[in-house]
């Protein structure tokens, strides 16, 4: 679907990029809209992997909902590069839309959630005892993801299960000590837009907890969500400046960034994970934030020019 503001003669044209099961947009990414038109610019709804879309066409591609690309990530990654002004760039894309850029940010002093990774095939005997998540190195919308509790003898069951599913169908397993924090704290996602001084911080969400049990392999594109807004502590924006500082070419060739903490056992923040690709950017829940979106669009529109 496709949405005209006003007569597209000598305005920017932007593409919002989503999926087909979404082809309206989330409706929060829908906020961004009116301040788009209110600024000149002609902005239109997209689905990726429709081959009737010209996306030469555009002055700018803003990726924003493609929320079912986990199961086709190659072909994804390989559409992205194809596409001319894309944001965020097709290199970040890669680097992002597989978790194993976690390593690179632990390795580069980031705190992270420890996590062990099960490659296919490769064997995994669960922990004696203990709360742990399981998810695939590839997902959106928490899909796939399950939480067990490793006394429970169920669960013991259920949870190499969920491997060996993830396994049979070639994909990357992350294991990861539960964080409850979350069910106390929740999460904090820190919400990053670009200006004309580069990537700068916007406003902060909590997402109250999300996983109440195994994964028994339901589909479902993403996970609803609690949101309510949070103010964002200094502990917490240095830790999300601490791992933008080390993104792949540089924090300032994004339009956007969401970065996830949860405390971790000793109170301290750290990072679950860096969202660049398609996060959820909850600009209904902070003043300004839409006005502040389609300024960001703005901003890349000129670096264009």
């Amino acid at each position: 679907m496709t949405d005209h503001h006003q007569s597209t003669r000598g305005r920017p044209r932007v593409a919002f990029v989503t999926c087909a099961e979404l082809p309206d947009l989330d409706p929060d990414d829908r906020l961004a809209l009116g301040p788009l038109a209110a600024r000149g610019v002609t902005a239109e709804i997209a689905v990726w992997d429709d081959p009737a879309v010209d996306w030469s066409g555009y002055d700018l591609v803003v990726l924003r909902s493609p929320w079912d690309y986990a199961l086709r990530r190659d072909e994804f990654v390989a559409w992205a590069r194809t596409v001319p002004a894309l944001v965020n760039p097709a290199d970040v894309v890669a680097w992002n839309t597989d978790k194993r850029y976690l390593s690179e940010l632990a390795a580069a002093g980031v705190p992270t959630v420890p996590t062990e990774w099960v490659e296919p095939g490769q064997a995994w005997t669960p922990p004696s005892g203990g709360e742990y998540v399981i998810k695939p190195a590839v997902s959106a919308g928490s899909q796939d993801t399950g939480r067990y509790d490793l006394t429970d003898p169920e669960h013991r069951e259920l949870a190499p299960a969920h491997v060996r599913r993830l396994s049979d169908a070639g994909r990357v397993t992350m294991v990861q000590p539960y964080l409850d924090a979350v069910d106390t704290a929740g999460e904090t996602a820190l919400l990053f837009l670009a200006g004309p001084g580069g990537l700068a911080f916007s406003h902060a969400i909590r997402k109250g907890p999300m996983l109440t049990g195994p994964d028994l392999g339901e589909a479902a594109l993403y996970k609803r969500e609690r949101i309510d807004a949070r103010v964002a502590t200094a502990e917490q924006r240095a830790v999300a400046d601490k791992v933008l500082a080390v993104v792949p070419g540089g924090p300032d060739r994004l339009l956007y960034a969401r970065v996830d903490l949860i405390p971790g056992p000793d109170g301290e923040p750290v990072l679950v994970e860096l969202e660049l690709t398609e996060p959820s950017l909850f600009v209904g829940y902070a003043d300004g934030a839409p006005d502040r979106l389609a300024d960001a669009v703005l901003t890349h529109l000129a670096r264009r020019r």
